[in-house]
């Protein structure tokens, strides 16, 4: 079988164990199917997956980590996107492979392709595997937001908003919560910064809306977790809004 065939059977049959798995109540996946053609795949990727995740724990170096999970995550992506196109017509079942990829999305910084991954995990109720301690929503929302915090320009002020978006109705604990605020309100105020008021996309209420926006999420930040580190941040994005004010008469 050559290895096009091989991603369209993976695909087809990611989307079949979804529907033989059947739509589960609102807000749970169903369990994986445990006989026929897509459980035997689900199956065999699923070991494959178990192989890269010890070859992964070999490796001590986050950095040189994420460029392997990125090489690795091509044999699984033919599942994960019929899994998606089933999840489009409300069907999903539990697939650690779909959660894993997702996570590694986030570690090689496809943010893009981790939010059309995470929504669709949300929207189902798929569960982390075991080794993870957090709920798929905080993950997402504290993995993304650091870094978000750690690495300024690599996640867009829109994909924070979608992650805030994603995530709001879904408990987490205030500080993950509060990460999560400070990286949108950096965001939005490196967008002030950058404005360009002649840009096609430029957003209603010019640099000062993008200023007010940035305000009150280290507001918000801080009112989760006092010392989440926003402090400064929310004095600075004050004294830039106080330039813009008209002088008075």
């Amino acid at each position: 079988m050559t290895s096009l065939a091989r991603r369209m059977r993976a695909r087809k049959l990611a989307t079949a164990a979804a529907v033989e798995a059947g739509k589960p109540p609102a807000g749970v996946a169903a369990p994986m199917p445990k006989e026929g053609e897509s459980a035997s795949e689900y199956r065999t990727l699923l070991a494959a997956l178990h192989d890269d995740l010890r070859r992964l724990s070999e490796t001590q170096s986050i950095t040189a980590r994420n460029p392997m999970k990125l090489a690795m995550a091509a044999k699984y992506l033919p599942w994960v996107a019929g899994a998606l196109h089933a999840g489009a017509e409300g069907k999903a079942a539990q697939d650690e492979i779909v959660v894993t990829i997702m996570i590694w999305a986030i570690d090689y910084r496809d943010i893009s392709a981790a939010l059309v991954i995470a929504d669709h995990v949300l929207t189902h109720g798929l569960s982390l595997p075991d080794r993870y301690t957090r709920t798929p929503a905080c993950l997402i929302a504290e993995e993304i937001a650091e870094v978000a915090i750690r690495e300024p320009g690599t996640v867009t002020l829109e994909q924070l908003q979608r992650v805030a978006e994603l995530t709001e109705n879904h408990d987490m604990p205030d500080q993950a919560r509060a990460k999560l605020f400070k990286a949108l309100g950096r965001a939005s105020a490196a967008s002030a910064a950058a404005f360009d008021p002649q840009a096609d996309n430029a957003v209603a209420g010019g640099k000062a809306a993008l200023i007010e926006g940035a305000i009150a999420a280290f507001g918000e930040a801080l009112r989760l977790d006092k010392n989440v580190g926003a402090r400064k941040d929310l004095q600075q994005a004050e004294a830039e809004l106080k330039k813009l004010a008209p002088p008075p008469e």
